[in-house]
């Protein structure tokens, strides 16, 4: 058996507010219309802010936390469907400027919503056989750059952000269990690429995505505590994909989780999508919500169809 554990965390948001009544003047929509049936009243989105500059600031924190140095670090994986460019990597431009060693494995992973849980996954098997034994994981997008500021639909929903996680690999230690899975769907969530000759933005299906999230998210619940042999009562803390506070809060009521085991921050942040989950840790962090030693099962989905699930251990002083 070997697995990671997580030994600290950081974000970094735009300086930015956006709120409902900011939309409210640009769409045909209102605040408690949004409210209602996202549970968001504001969100953050970059003006001056880069990708690369959101991910360099979530990676230092993170750092900083865990109390490793760049030089330590054996693989650097960033989680994104919007960096500053497809070629350097936002995970190379990380390299260069936290200064981590030329040997360090860096790229970066697209599974929308889900890639943080993807990225700990890979990040799981890497460093088992990487020269050195603490990864970085950073899920950052800004959805500012791919979303129509005309439909109603789907500007309501986002912000940008990135979050971080520092985690350090050990053969002793147990797996974080994670279950992913695609269903290969292209009409309920997309967003173009270069080269393509529909409007560069992102489209949804809202309807059909809120009832795949309300499958999807308990499957992953379940299959995870499966593999642990644990139930939801032996979790310290669940944190899941912000994408909506509804479905949050029935799956909270489906497993009788009582409100302080669960974080939702959607309210003021949106759908930061790849960075929701490690935003959401990072500001659990802050508030001394992940002591040593505790669990967190973590859940996410979102376009591809993607979905994820793992549980992953606080292993700060160790």
């Amino acid at each position: 058996m070997n697995g990671i554990k997580l030994r600290g965390t950081g974000s970094c948001l735009p300086s930015r507010i956006l709120t409902n009544g900011d939309l409210a003047r640009r769409v045909d929509t209102t605040d408690e219309w949004i409210t209602t049936r996202t549970g968001i009243r504001e969100r953050r989105v970059c003006t001056g802010e880069t990708h690369s500059g959101l991910c360099t600031a979530a990676a230092r924190t993170a750092l900083k936390r865990a109390g490793v140095t760049p030089g330590e670090v054996g693989v650097c994986i960033v989680a994104t469907m919007t960096a500053d460019a497809v070629i350097p990597s936002a995970a190379c431009t990380l390299q260069k400027t936290l200064g981590l060693p030329a040997d360090t494995l860096c790229f970066d992973l697209n599974a929308a919503c889900s890639g943080f849980l993807y990225a700990l996954h890979t990040m799981e098997c890497l460093l088992a056989a990487a020269p050195r034994k603490f990864g970085l994981v950073v899920g950052c997008d800004v959805l500012s750059r791919v979303v129509d500021w005309s439909d109603r639909s789907t500007c309501i929903l986002f912000g940008d952000g990135a979050g971080a996680a520092v985690v350090e690999w050990r053969a002793a230690w147990p797996s974080i269990g994670a279950v992913l899975g695609c269903h290969g769907n292209t009409e309920l969530l997309y967003c173009p690429g270069p080269g393509s000759r529909d409007d560069p933005y992102l489209s949804m299906e809202g309807q059909k995505v809120f009832k795949f999230a309300l499958e999807a998210v308990p499957w992953c619940m379940d299959r995870v505590l499966e593999r642990h042999g644990l139930t939801a009562e032996d979790v310290d803390v669940f944190v899941f994909h912000q994408a909506n506070a509804r479905i949050i809060d029935l799956v909270a009521k489906k497993y009788r989780i009582p409100a302080e085991k669960y974080y939702k921050n959607i309210e003021c942040r949106g759908n930061t999508s790849a960075a929701s989950i490690p935003i959401a840790l990072s500001e659990l962090e802050a508030a001394g919500r992940l002591p040593d030693g505790s669990r967190a099962l973590l859940v996410g989905f979102g376009g591809g169809l993607t979905w994820g699930g793992a549980l992953i251990e606080i292993g700060r002083n160790v």
